[in-house]
């Protein structure tokens, strides 16, 4: 049974090989000693995105992700996460990678909230770098 979907809302955009990012993301999570019950990636824009946000959790912002996790920490992974495409593509022309890299991060940047990183302190967004350039490292190339 799949356990890790994705889907668009309020945008026109696929991935390539859904498989190869399944893999990628289930390996990323049982490297890191998790669990999976269900991951749901949900690509959207930045107006429906920044809704969710204002609606939500109360940030009249722009972001380029938003994770829900319905399940407590050190059970199995249950999620939905919200990326911004619009905001992916302005991040990519803003640190100079292409869209393919920066969503790879963004993805893989959800995924290590959910196993416990943070990133609010000079520390932990250093470690939060580092664990996503190394599974960047391990990606198999799969978005158009």
């Amino acid at each position: 049974m799949t356990k890790i979907h994705f889907f668009t809302e309020d945008i026109h955009y696929r991935l390539r090989d859904i498989r190869k990012a399944r893999s990628w993301i289930l390996a990323a999570i049982l490297k890191e000693g998790g669990k999976l019950e269900n991951i749901n990636f949900i690509l959207t824009s930045d107006s429906f995105l920044h809704k969710i946000n204002v609606e939500h959790l109360g940030h009249n912002t722009y972001t380029d992700i938003i994770t829900f996790e319905y399940n407590d920490m050190g059970n199995p992974i249950l999620s939905d996460i919200y990326i911004s495409i619009d905001r992916c593509r302005e991040n990519a022309k803003e640190y100079k990678v292409n869209l393919e890299t920066e969503i790879r991060r963004i993805l893989i940047h959800g995924v290590l909230h959910l196993l416990g990183y943070k990133d609010k302190t000079k520390s932990e967004k250093k470690v939060m770098t580092s664990k996503e350039d190394y599974y960047l490292s391990l990606h198999p190339k799969f978005i158009r």
